[in-house]
């Protein structure tokens, strides 16, 4: 966490979850009144631009609706090796790639990698 993605998974309340991201959209556009409502300050801003999962219109959240998404770069990096892997060139499909990181939270940790995608739509 915070290598790959984004927020640590201390800082996210509860279990990553999937979310359907345009009722996510719907929602902050038109929220709806409820007396205790608990607000969990996610705006439009913080939402990806498209469904950033294996599941189809899906994005992770945590329980009250802050996104986990993949950093721009870390997508592009893993994706154009992904892309490497598949060439003719030995030098480039013999890479090999391991990113290290530490958490509290490796069950959460490892629901992030298995919904997550990078550009190219390979899972973590």
């Amino acid at each position: 966490d915070f290598c790959v993605w984004r927020p640590e998974m201390y800082q996210i309340q509860g279990p990553p979850t999937l979310s359907n991201l345009q009722k996510m959209e719907d929602g902050i556009k038109q929220p709806r009144k409820r007396k205790k409502q608990k607000s969990n300050n996610v705006s439009i801003s913080m939402l990806p631009k498209k469904p950033n999962t294996n599941r189809k219109g899906m994005i992770v959240t945590d329980k009250v609706g802050t996104p986990i998404t993949v950093f721009d770069g870390a997508s592009h990096a893993l994706a154009e090796i992904n892309n490497w892997r598949k060439s003719d060139c030995p030098e480039r499909s013999a890479i090999k790639v391991a990113v290290a990181s530490c958490t509290d939270k490796p069950s959460f940790a490892r629901q992030c990698m298995e919904w997550l995608i990078v550009d190219d739509g390979s899972t973590l």
